[in-house]
């Protein structure tokens, strides 16, 4: 029978002897070499050195970990304020627009239009373009305009109708 000879076990890769890993300290120089033949390793005889002592990750905190928890991480247990079952994150998010942005809405062409042909006025649709409440900041130039929005402030229902347009709401 032929005998194939192998080198070690075949289980350990072989670019490594005689390598050092960066960063990795000298054997013969660790805390470890030194301890060798003390029982204990320098951990100690009475508490011994296991694997956790005071219990894994947060546990503890209303128990042994308690003064801890409380000086660090007060309000950490317990419930705060009223459940809503479903909540609806943007409920409650209205979009506002000012009066001075409003002509923006428009094009350019449309805004000429008008002003030439004073018999009409435009119809500026705010719900359409994502806003839903005009308020009343900055001057419309002196053309009547109607608008539709669900909510107005009363600055810019005056300003509105002080340019001789309509505030009409719609739902």
């Amino acid at each position: 029978l032929a005998q194939v000879a192998t080198v070690g076990c075949g289980c350990e890769p072989r670019e490594r002897a005689g390598k050092k890993q960066e960063g990795s300290m000298t054997a013969r120089y660790k805390k470890s070499r030194h301890l060798r033949g003390q029982i204990s390793n320098g951990r100690g005889r009475i508490g011994k050195h296991r694997k956790h002592p005071g219990g894994c990750g947060n546990s503890g905190g209303q128990h042994h970990h308690r003064i801890n928890f409380d000086k660090y991480h007060p309000g950490y247990f317990g419930k705060v304020g009223m459940r809503n079952f479903h909540l609806i994150k943007h409920g409650k998010v209205i979009p506002a627009i000012n009066v001075d942005r409003l002509w923006s809405l428009v094009s350019e062409q449309t805004r000429a239009y008008y002003k030439e042909n004073t018999d009409k006025a435009p119809v500026i649709d705010v719900l359409k373009a994502g806003y839903m409440k005009v308020t009343g900041k900055g001057v419309l130039p002196e053309q009547p305009v109607i608008v539709k929005a669900r909510y107005f402030t009363k600055e810019a229902e005056v300003t509105i109708k002080e340019a001789g347009g309509v505030c009409i709401l719609c739902a």
